[in-house]
């Protein structure tokens, strides 16, 4: 039985994320051995140079599943017939740049991005936005986007949800595969919420497993609210390696059925669950069919929790409003 094709678009695909998830895409790690990839890569036109670099370490590599790639700087090739679309390249903030600047400098960009999925992608076309602040891109190029279905959008939140995995199994004392079901909700941003009190370590709830409710709702969600910041502050660069084992992973969980009993984070479009409003690209517990995704239900909060998910939500809600204008000028 012969392989499925599909054409896959990455953005920024010459920058650190980029250069870390090409070459885990051509080997099949996102949609798997069954899967033939035309990859096709957007970049400026004064990224193009460093661009071919790339292109060429992927011709050397050798790729059995890798069946053509492109390199290019127009929107309309890129996203040509897409069947995914990893929205990768950002303007990345720099100092002294309010978060609004940033907001409506990136919007200019995920417009056009939005506009040319909408126009050239399969009406099928997935979305899942990398760049940041990725749950407002995604906002405004879902916005961007009516041929294409809101459902159909997603932001990263994964990789806050490994870093999650990671902090608790450490101090469980447990592999990382030992942790289940953390939950991240909001906002990919100082202000998400990773959600200790529904997650499991080695099969028991997690607030059991480590006792220690004071670590859990400080130096925890801090250290995974700032991780960020502190891989820059140690690497003197951004974590493209994890960044990239996270968009790999996210698709992978869309694609392919959850396990019983478990769940996933990504930012989705919300439908007014757990009181978000409508529209705004919210990061939730998730389940996969494999061909569609649902939200985790009846998932309850104590205090705590829902003022971390209320502080989130407003953040959320202020972005959009700093992009509103964009957004009704291009929808």
């Amino acid at each position: 039985m012969a392989n499925k094709k599909i054409k896959v678009v990455v953005t920024g695909a010459a920058g650190q994320i980029g250069y870390a998830l090409l070459f885990r895409l051509a080997a099949g790690e996102a949609f798997g051995a069954q899967t033939n990839i035309d990859l096709s890569l957007l970049e400026l036109e004064a990224a193009l140079p460093a661009l071919k670099g790339v292109v060429m370490e992927l011709e050397d590599g050798a790729f059995p599943l890798l069946d053509s790639v492109v390199q290019t700087a127009d929107l309309k090739v890129a996203f040509k017939d897409a069947d995914w679309a990893l929205l990768v390249g950002s303007v990345p903030r720099k100092a002294g740049m309010e978060r609004s600047d940033l907001l409506k400098i990136n919007g200019g960009i995920f417009t056009a991005q939005g506009r040319a999925i909408s126009d050239y992608a399969r009406p099928t076309c997935k979305v899942l936005v990398v760049g940041n602040p990725c749950n407002t891109n995604a906002y405004i190029a879902k916005a961007s986007a009516p041929n294409i279905p809101p459902e159909n959008f997603f932001a990263m939140t994964m990789l806050d949800q490994n870093r999650a995995c990671a902090q608790l199994a450490q101090k469980a004392g447990v592999a990382v595969s030992q942790v289940k079901n953390l939950a991240i909700w909001g906002n990919h941003s100082t202000t998400q919420f990773p959600d200790f009190y529904h997650a499991a370590v080695a099969g028991i709830p997690a607030v059991q497993r480590i006792p220690d409710e004071q670590w859990l709702k400080t130096t925890f969600i801090e250290t995974v609210q700032k991780r960020g910041a502190q891989v820059i502050q140690a690497r003197g660069l951004s974590s493209a390696g994890s960044a990239a084992n996270a968009a790999i992973g996210t698709v992978r969980s869309l694609i392919a059925p959850t396990p019983a009993g478990e769940f996933f984070s990504v930012a989705v479009c919300s439908d007014g669950s757990y009181g978000v409003e409508e529209g705004t690209m919210f990061s939730y517990p998730v389940r996969s069919s494999g061909r569609d995704w649902e939200i985790v239900r009846g998932l309850e909060h104590n205090a705590f929790a829902l003022e971390k998910i209320e502080v989130t939500c407003k953040e959320l809600l202020a972005e959009k409003e700093a992009v509103r204008e964009l957004v009704l000028e291009n929808s």
